[in-house]
């Protein structure tokens, strides 16, 4: 389990983001639901940037 955490956390986080998103829109705060709609993509990038800089 922790293997699968390890590997995995950050697009748990992303797609919890993007409920969080998909929330704030459903209830009509729509400046919010843009303003954070971009989380789940930065968050993916940055990991993809860390493993990167982590293999050289």
């Amino acid at each position: 389990m922790k293997d699968f955490i390890l590997k995995w956390y950050p697009i748990i986080i992303a797609f919890a983001c993007l409920l969080y998103s998909v929330g704030l829109g459903l209830t009509g705060r729509t400046e919010e639901a843009q303003y954070s709609a971009h989380w789940p993509g930065t968050i993916l990038l940055f990991t993809i940037a860390i493993n990167q800089i982590r293999r050289l």
